[in-house]
């Protein structure tokens, strides 16, 4: 799986940056490495670590973060004039357990539900992500949240499926999470239990487990028909869907 190139990018100034490279088509051949990489927050990325990401060709930086997750941890790329830097916010009732208050409406908290609410509501947002990196210039394109869990993991998967990557294989890369990210994992615990969050709740907030994600999937599948009638009955045309899948692909 991994060829040349490990999928975890190890800078130790983040937790969760990996590519989507290497992964089989279930058509043939693989994804190609060093063309979209998913993460979690950039905003104690060092210089060294910028500098590591711009060597492997970056060029686009897509930060699915809301305003007030961007104010409490700004992004270093934002005034970097040698790469595009995009906020598209994406889906803020995702946001970490440290910046958004908590709500105890979900009995037991289902994870599932929400991913797929944001499939059904969060439409014209993911568009707009889904045609930037169809629209993206040559070289690498990063899209992160803040754990590079929840909506980072939610656009992973479609541009897996648009590239044809079998739906046991994306859940299985959404759950790389759970062992990557583990010192990010136990920071959330640590402020959570600080906020008095219920700890059963909180373990169901911070969980990737694959069975989340293959249920994300079947509803991609039976309620919209698949990747390609929901890209197009979120406004993605033809040339776009194509794009998406060259740059992962070819």
């Amino acid at each position: 799986m991994l060829n040349d190139y490990a999928r975890h990018l190890r800078l130790p100034d983040t937790h969760n940056i990996r590519d989507l490279g290497g992964y089989a088509r279930t058509s043939g051949g693989m994804t190609q490495w060093r063309r979209v990489l998913r993460g979690d927050s950039l905003a104690h990325l060092t210089p060294a670590g910028r500098d590591r990401l711009l060597s492997e060709r970056l060029t686009l930086v897509i930060d699915l973060r809301g305003p007030h997750e961007l104010l409490i941890e700004p992004n270093p790329f934002a005034q970097e004039d040698r790469v595009t830097y995009r906020n598209i916010a994406l889906f803020d009732a995702m946001a970490p357990i440290t910046m958004t208050p908590i709500t105890m409406a979900d009995t037991p908290f289902d994870m599932a539900a929400r991913y797929r609410d944001a499939l059904d509501r969060c439409g014209p947002r993911l568009a707009q992500v889904l045609r930037t990196i169809a629209q993206a210039p040559a070289g690498m394109v990063l899209f992160h949240c803040s754990a590079g869990k929840d909506r980072t993991g939610i656009v992973a998967a479609l541009l897996l499926r648009l590239a044809d990557v079998g739906e046991d294989e994306i859940a299985a890369d959404y759950a790389l999470t759970a062992t990557l990210a583990t010192p990010m994992l136990d920071r959330l615990r640590r402020a959570a239990r600080e906020r008095n969050v219920d700890r059963a709740h909180l373990e169901l907030m911070l969980a990737s487990d694959a069975s989340t994600m293959q249920a994300m999937l079947a509803h991609l599948r039976v309620q919209h028909g698949g990747i390609t009638n929901y890209c197009r009955a979120i406004g993605l045309g033809s040339a776009e869907i194509d794009g998406l899948v060259a740059r992962l692909c070819h």
